[in-house]
């Protein structure tokens, strides 16, 4: 093995070593009596300085050896570990770290002396000499784990009770700590220093992640030629070709499936070095704070957790400077001294969800509604009618600060812009939640992989284009008749109410300038893809909707990258290019979601909405005596039943019928209701027609209202009011253009004198 890979593998064994520095220093400091992670501490230690010092890095050796004496001490039971300790340790692992970042870039480990470190770890170990002459004399025990090399220069003399040198290391083979697999866990590889036994040879092996990425890229074009293949025997009938190409359907599926095993990674292994963010921040601003970590074993494609890496360091930075109080302000509050900082991972409908949440004092509204309307971002009137949700998401827009003061961690306006921008750059969205006085939640959602998707197929203007799954939300087609009635139009704005909510349209052949049928033909039906894009829908209008496959993603030509319209593309089974819609992308350029919002259309679709929640109701209409237009709101009933006449029964003076196992009592509404002009004699109902029953809910019973004839079930807002006229009726309305009578239910049945306690009754078969 030459020099050059002694060094490589030194260097990606040593940054292993350093990460777990930083988990087990931070977790000693709250459990300082633990021997075994001291010990484990220090044999790291160990095998950096003595593997730096063969290799010749003297500059490395001597910060390491310095770092290590201190160890001894703590390992020995001589020195206490403190957090001043535990920092110049943690200092130490940094300098360490930056030394190695020289070596690899250079070769060498740098002209940095770091005297002042030097010095701080040299007197932190002198406290231990004042002890150790008072203490009585201890008989000598053989040391518990491998003892300091000789010092070097002007490092510092060893501790009174040293062991004999250690021999010089043998030079590095080459470690077997995988780096990228598929099978071993993180918690199942040795650690550093240990001796790693030949069982453990066959089961973990070092890949570079280059060799990865090309395995990953072989793989794509394998699913691409057996799509091709798939497709091409499924338009031949020979029952041979058609048998190999399900077998290399099988073969490429399950091969697809273990390569992406092999690029997933635990979510852990970024988490990991978050402890060590959380106390450096929290000592910074004074605070205390504990982070909770679950889900740290979920998986994710190494090129996202890259990706998400800065953007959730930020937020957990950004969480405990703004959301965690100091422990005064906490106190007062009634709260425990040390804030907590949760976070959460977990799978959820083919997407990862990650959540970063606080116990601190919440977002202040009050502060962002102020901010955002002094900078011009919204008016006085928008910020008024702006729910809080939408409110807490402007702290996501370029430059938005509410930091009174600029400190070395926030309050410069920048970072929450760039964790929105980095999340949707892999397809992914962030929303943020928060309560006054109980803390904030940040959560962010997004794919487990980039390189093979499941992706929707549409056709516009003969072309096909994919549509990532992950933003899909359903799928509506409209037929020709209900085409000219459904869409409508706001601040000439096409949009669609869906279920009682507007919702935007966008023609994609109109944003690609493409001669598109969609949206020019009245006569013709319309397909809408409903998406998802920053926490809104919208409706896509396409030509026609083919099928889902799982495409393979490939990266657009730099020349094309600043579109962002597209996504990437993909070849399909047939050989040709599809383009992969950019969905935010698509959504930014037909202005439904803007880096600068116009809210006009937003304001009036939210207005409309809001009209529809509040003044919009369904009811049901039916015929009362004598042809009288009435109806009732929907929601009051339970049922609508026809029954015949033989049903009817009497119990006493009350008709009742047997329904659904138990005893219904029988209103009928033309006996009731006072008759508007002279007062007219009780006529009987024909027995030959069934009765239609209104089966209404009252107080927690059931009762069956009898009407002539039930019309219809239609939708109003019923403004158009008069004051009844007669008992029984609550008042008449307008609704469908026509004068409509409401009746009044619960007068209706006082009236009657209801017997409910019939209903208790089972009837017995």
């Amino acid at each position: 093995m030459s020099d050059a890979d002694i060094v490589k593998d030194f260097l990606v064994e040593s940054y292993e070593n350093l990460d777990r520095l930083d988990r087990e220093l931070v977790g000693l400091e709250k459990h300082p009596e633990d021997r075994d992670a001291l010990a484990s501490v220090f044999r790291t230690i160990h095998t950096i300085k003595g593997n730096c010092g063969f290799l010749g890095f003297s500059k490395l050796e001597k910060v390491a050896h310095v770092g290590e004496s201190l160890l001894t001490l703590l390992r020995d039971g001589k020195l206490l570990l403190s957090p001043e300790i535990t920092t110049a340790l943690l200092s130490m692992v940094d300098a360490v770290r930056q030394m190695l970042s020289q070596i690899g870039s250079t070769g060498q480990d740098g002209d940095a002396e770091y005297p002042e470190l030097i010095e701080t770890l040299t007197r932190l170990q002198s406290r231990a000499s004042g002890a150790a002459k008072s203490a009585p004399p201890k008989a000598a025990a053989p040391a518990a784990g491998p003892a300091p090399a000789v010092p070097l220069g002007q490092a510092v003399p060893p501790p009174p009770v040293e062991a004999p040198p250690a021999p010089r290391p043998t030079p590095l083979k080459p470690p077997v700590a995988i780096e990228a697999t598929a099978n071993a866990h993180p918690s199942e590889a040795p650690a550093a220093g240990e001796s790693r036994g030949r069982d453990a040879a066959p089961e973990t092996i070092r890949v570079g992640v280059n060799l990865l990425d090309k395995l990953m890229t072989l793989v794509g074009e394998l699913v691409l030629a057996r799509n091709q293949l798939l497709q091409f025997s499924n338009t031949l009938e020979d029952a041979n070709l058609q048998t190999v190409s399900q077998r290399m359907n099988l073969i490429a599926t399950e091969l697809q499936e273990e390569v992406m095993k092999t690029r997933m990674q635990p979510i852990g292994n970024i988490w990991n070095q978050f402890p060590r963010t959380v106390r450096d921040v929290a000592l910074g601003c004074g605070k205390e704070v504990s982070i909770e970590m679950e889900g740290k074993e979920t998986e994710l494609d190494k090129t996202i957790i890259e990706a998400i890496k800065d953007p959730l360091t930020h937020l957990v930075r950004n969480a405990v400077d703004h959301g965690i109080e100091l422990p005064e302000v906490r106190v007062q509050s009634g709260k425990p001294r040390a804030g907590r900082l949760i976070l959460r991972a977990f799978h959820e409908g083919g997407q990862v969800n990650i959540e970063i949440s606080d116990d601190g004092a919440g977002l202040n509204v009050h502060r962002i509604r102020q901010k955002a309307v002094e900078r011009g971002l919204i008016t006085s009137d928008q910020s008024a009618r702006m729910p809080d949700r939408e409110i807490f998401n402007l702290i996501f827009l370029p430059g938005f600060s509410t930091a009174e003061k600029v400190t070395n961690v926030s309050g410069r306006g920048v970072g929450m812009d760039v964790v929105k921008t980095n999340v949707e750059k892999i397809g992914g969205t962030v929303d943020i939640q928060s309560t006054a006085g109980q803390g904030t939640t940040v959560r962010v959602k997004i794919p487990l992989t980039l390189a093979i998707i499941p992706a929707l197929i549409v056709t516009c203007a003969g072309d096909r284009y994919a549509i990532p799954q992950v933003s899909l939300v359903e799928l509506v087609r409209l037929e020709a008749e209900q085409a000219g009635a459904g869409i409508e139009l706001v601040h000439g704005a096409p949009v669609y109410r869906l279920r009682g909510r507007l919702l935007p349209l966008v023609y994609l052949a109109r944003e690609l300038r493409v001669d598109g049928s969609a949206g020019k033909a009245t006569d013709q039906a319309i397909n809408i893809v409903v998406l998802q894009a920053d926490a809104r829908q919208f409706g896509l209008v396409v030509d026609a909707i083919n099928d889902t496959e799982e495409i393979v993603v490939k990266p657009l030509r730099k020349q094309l990258k600043s579109i962002k319209t597209f996504a990437g593309a993909s070849i399909m089974g047939d050989g040709k290019i599809a383009l992969i819609l950019d969905v935010m992308g698509v959504a930014q350029r037909a202005g439904v979601v803007g880096e600068t919002r116009d809210r006009a259309l937003e304001e009036a679709i939210a207005a409309s909405a809001v009209t529809t929640a509040k003044e919009k109701q369904t009811f049901l209409l039916f015929h009362g005596p004598d042809q009288a237009r009435m109806a009732v709101p929907l929601d009051t009933l339970a049922r609508l039943e026809e029954m015949p006449h033989s049903q009817v029964e009497r119990a006493g003076t009350q008709l009742v019928a047997q329904y659904r196992g138990r005893i219904l009592p029988l209103v009928r509404l033309a006996a009731l209701v006072e008759e508007r002009r002279e007062r007219r004699r009780y006529k009987a109902p024909d027995q030959t027609a069934p009765l239609q029953v209104l089966v209404c809910n009252h107080e927690g019973h059931r009762v069956g209202l009898v009407v002539e004839r039930i019309v219809d079930i239609v939708e109003d807002t019923a403004e158009v009011k008069y004051p009844a006229s007669r008992k029984g009726i609550q008042c008449s309305a307008v609704i469908q253009d026509k004068v409509t009578e409401l009746i009044d239910v619960p007068a209706i049945l006082k009236a009657a004198n209801v017997q409910f306690d019939l209903q208790h009754a089972e009837v017995s078969h």
